[in-house]
């Protein structure tokens, strides 16, 4: 019951924001991404957005994990992957490209896979979601469950365990390209079919999203095109 009229109160809480001058907007923007967008997205949002609104409070949470908005009270939250449930709403912002990367000891050890078969077959720092390893889908739908003996719940903490060579990665482009620039992560998905995946910003306002949190999104979403990778 909760659930569903929770977003009901959010409406009416900020059906009086519909008609507020920009230049006056003002409350509190909660929101949540993932730890490792944030070296690309905290600085523009401190340095530029708080700046053009300088009465809006922001409340930020990183984490990887998908933060229950109503029950956490977060107003946003960008997810790489996935959709929304129940009463959330889904803006598509970007695509994210995404690569298995290596170090170079590990590709001398085990080679490059050419096919997904091949891939279920390595090692790999598996990312876990509510307590079990999140799976490999490749284009056509093609999947595995990896197999591995390093569990993370992070990005950065998956990234760690590729540099030291404990098994292979599944991450965004984006945040292992200056690891790839210099040699020390190898793409060993070159010869594999790996989909982007979407970066998305999920809501539970309904129809009624209010003004700072909408000009917040659309700030998100134009530093998106700014970003390598995505």
């Amino acid at each position: 019951m909760f659930d569903k009229v929770a977003p009901l109160l959010r409406q009416l809480d900020t059906s009086d924001e519909v008609a507020s001058r920009e230049d006056t907007l003002a409350g509190r923007i909660r929101f949540s991404m993932p730890s490792d967008l944030a070296r690309y997205f905290l600085t523009p949002i401190f340095r530029d957005f708080a700046s053009a609104f300088p009465a809006i409070k922001l409340e930020v949470g990183l984490a990887d994990r998908q933060v229950d908005l109503i029950r956490e009270d977060y107003d946003v939250a960008f997810r790489v992957g996935g959709s929304g449930q129940g009463e959330l709403r889904v803006r598509k912002l970007a695509n994210v490209n995404m690569v298995i990367v290596a170090s170079p000891a590990y590709l001398e050890k085990h080679g490059k896979p050419r096919s997904a078969d091949e891939a279920s077959a390595l090692p790999f720092a598996r990312y876990i979601v509510r307590g079990h390893p999140s799976p490999m889908v490749f284009a056509g739908g093609k999947q595995f469950s990896p197999q591995g003996r390093v569990d993370c719940d992070t990005g950065q903490a998956l990234r760690a365990a590729a540099l030291h060579g404990l098994g292979a990665a599944l991450l965004m482009k984006c945040v292992v390209q200056d690891e790839l620039n210099d040699g020390r992560l190898i793409d060993i998905s070159t010869e594999l079919d790996l989909p982007p995946q979407p970066l998305n910003v999920v809501h539970a306002f309904g129809s009624m999203i209010p003004l700072r949190v909408r000009r917040f999104c659309d700030f998100i979403a134009d530093q998106t095109k700014s970003i390598p990778g995505l």
